[in-house]
């Protein structure tokens, strides 16, 4: 009973973030609908299925406070950008040759440089903070700030001619039959909120603040289930004497708070890539990376040092996020090279990729044993 509790809480999380990253994609597709694909990509989609991971990240300093929360931070951020660079991609090889879309997704070598080269410098750049100690309001305004750069040069690189203003067109045209009330109850805030009408910049906006409410409050719940299933013993809602599996936190958002936020963004993913977007499914997966490490784990490190002041690490904690980040880098540029191997990515790439992860999930649980 006390580890099928917050795993059920956990699973409901997930279908919420899930249900409401929907909404607030649709939103946020529209209001940057004349972005061209690569931008709205790395842009737009990665921060709209990323949001999920900036909440969570809030939450887990709000609520366990300090170094603990850090150590829910980055365990989050770092478990989702693994999940991002190799489940996401080889999920969307599988998905297309699974319907027989085709046998391998072929990317752009100069999107998968771009976005590539900020991730590594945003890692590394995390990585120097981290080593000397400046989890300040200095740390997290750097990591803000080059979140800023690498936004403007995706701006600045984009041209007029790219823009594709017909995204959205099948999404503004449906008829919803059902009851506003019933899909509202279903988590259908697009349909219950824009309805049969055409989506503008009113109703859009609308639409966008509550999808943010839910995946907001599916993440407070998100953040209270793992922090359960990781005490040796807790109580809940009247019962007591529950046990959970004594873990500590940092290994559980790794694994199961990573895995939960990154679900718009796999869907997001897998969705562009039956499209025949390749470019925008990898360029979600690795734009996701840079706003989770530069804008999800700086701006919480910014508000809160601001607040309460500098975060104060245990050597057990530095140790952990020190050791977690530098395999994620070495993850990041072996990925990067399996990227720019070859003229595709096909099904043996997507199984070294699923290897990867699941020797990454095997490394953290080990270095707790």
């Amino acid at each position: 009973m006390g580890i099928i509790i917050p795993i059920i809480l956990i699973i409901i999380t997930s279908i919420i973030i899930w249900k409401s990253s929907d909404g607030f994609d649709v939103a946020s597709s529209y209001l940057g609908r004349n972005l061209s694909n690569g931008v709205k990509g790395a842009t737009i989609n990665a921060i709209s299925s990323s949001m999920p991971e900036l909440l969570t990240t809030i939450f887990f300093l709000i609520f366990l406070k300090d170094a603990e929360g850090f150590s829910g931070g980055i365990g989050t951020v770092a478990g989702s950008a693994v999940f991002n660079a190799m489940i996401i991609p080889a999920f969307s090889v599988i998905a297309v040759y699974y319907y027989g879309i085709s046998k391998n997704i072929k990317i752009s070598k100069n999107v998968v440089y771009r976005d590539s080269l900020a991730l590594i410098i945003s890692q590394f750049t995390l990585i120097l903070i981290i080593y000397f100690e400046l989890l300040s309001w200095i740390g997290g305004l750097i990591l803000v700030l080059l979140y800023g750069i690498y936004v403007f040069y995706m701006f600045f690189k984009a041209s007029s001619k790219d823009s594709n203003n017909n995204n959205n067109n099948d999404q503004v045209t449906n008829e919803i039959n059902s009851s506003r009330l019933v899909l509202f109850l279903k988590l259908d805030f697009h349909g219950s909120i824009i309805g049969n009408k055409k989506l503008n910049k009113s109703n859009s906006i609308l639409l966008l603040l509550i999808s943010l409410f839910f995946i907001g409050l599916s993440c407070l719940l998100l953040v209270k289930a793992c922090e359960l299933i990781g005490l040796a013993e807790y109580s809940f809602l009247g019962l007591h004497n529950l046990n959970g599996l004594d873990l500590p936190i940092s290994i559980v958002a790794v694994i199961i708070a990573a895995a939960a936020t990154s679900v718009p963004d796999t869907i997001l993913s897998i969705k562009d890539a039956k499209k025949g977007n390749y470019n925008d499914a990898i360029s979600n997966a690795l734009g996701s990376n840079i706003f989770d490490i530069c804008f999800a784990l700086g701006l919480p490190i910014l508000l809160y040092t601001l607040l309460y002041g500098p975060i104060v690490m245990n050597p057990e904690t530095l140790s952990f996020s020190l050791n977690i980040l530098l395999v994620l880098l070495i993850l990041t540029i072996i990925t990067f090279i399996i990227f720019i191997s070859g003229k595709s990515i096909g099904i043996w790439k997507a199984i070294i990729l699923l290897s990867m992860y699941i020797s990454f999930i095997s490394y953290v649980i080990f270095y707790h044993v």
